[in-house]
């Protein structure tokens, strides 16, 4: 009865301890009498005791492996450092197991060799220049050579490219000289624009002087020949005033008289005397002979 008692807590004690549970987003696999038996998913699975074994846990999880700066040397010789950053996940986790001896560190080697021979096609500028081609093919070659590893490569990034100390100065010189460059040209367009504003000024002032002189000299002129007409057309009418007065040539040589008597009283030394005026006088001398005889 004991001996019964016992075995059946044995039983059970082997039971619960081969109880496994499996979470999201993990597998294991299960290898029965040393070979390979199964894959475990999401959820509660039993194993048979000293049979079946657990002989790896993977991640189904995306990982990252940001691997250490290694040397290259570009297509013109010039030695630097670069560093990756490598975005995989595990898609078959029989293969991951048995394809590889430590997938990490193969796939870490593999990125090594593969980023050398990329970059021992390219050129510094290249190089430098071109992190997006050199992404896209350390993607797709490392993608396809580890299929047969279980392992899915969806991302690569160059994430730091350290050229040698000589390079980065001549670099930051030729930077400082272009900036220079650049800060020349704007201030040379500056000044440019600069003139030709003032000069877009100068000719906008003379333009409008110029035109306020026309319009000055237009308004003088239609001025004075107002002026003119008005006078014109006064002495017109005053001429019309006397014509339309019937004026006898007494009253007329009345005025003469007039004129003549304000003209004597002047400061001229030259007197001219109107003809009528002059009959005037013979016909007074006339008259005064008469008398005295």
């Amino acid at each position: 009865m004991y001996i019964l008692i016992v075995l059946i807590v044995i039983i059970l004690i082997l039971l619960v301890t081969n109880i496994r549970i499996i979470p999201q987003s993990h597998a294991a696999v299960i290898e029965r009498l040393g070979g390979y038996h199964s894959t475990w998913q999401v959820g509660i699975h039993v194993k048979f005791p000293f049979i079946d074994r657990i002989a790896n846990r993977v991640s189904l999880k995306e990982r990252v492996l940001d691997f250490k700066p290694q040397p290259v040397i570009t297509k013109d010789n010039v030695t630097m450092m670069i560093d990756t950053v490598v975005y995989f996940q595990i898609t078959d986790p029989k293969l991951y197991t048995y394809g590889v001896e430590a997938p990490v560190s193969a796939l870490e080697n593999l990125s090594a060799t593969t980023l050398r021979n990329i970059i021992g096609e390219l050129e510094l500028d290249q190089t430098l220049t071109s992190r997006d081609v050199i992404n896209t093919k350390m993607r797709s070659i490392l993608d396809e050579a580890t299929d047969p590893w279980g392992i899915k490569v969806n991302r690569v990034e160059v994430k730091n490219i350290i050229p040698p100390e000589a390079i980065k100065d001549a670099m930051e010189k030729q930077m400082r000289a272009e900036r220079e460059r650049r800060e020349q040209i704007l201030i040379a367009e500056g000044q440019k624009q600069s003139a030709i504003l003032v000069a877009e000024g100068k000719k906008q002032s003379m333009i409008l002087e110029a035109e306020a002189e026309k319009e000055a000299a237009i308004q003088k002129a239609k001025g004075e020949a107002e002026a003119i007409l008005q006078v014109q057309k006064a002495k017109a009418e005053g001429l019309r005033m006397i014509k339309d007065a019937a004026i006898d040539e007494g009253v007329i040589k009345l005025r003469a008289l007039e004129a003549f008597e304000k003209a004597s009283d002047g400061q001229a030394t030259k007197i001219i005397i109107p003809s009528e005026l002059q009959g005037l006088a013979g016909l007074a001398t006339g008259i005064a002979e008469s008398l005295k005889k």
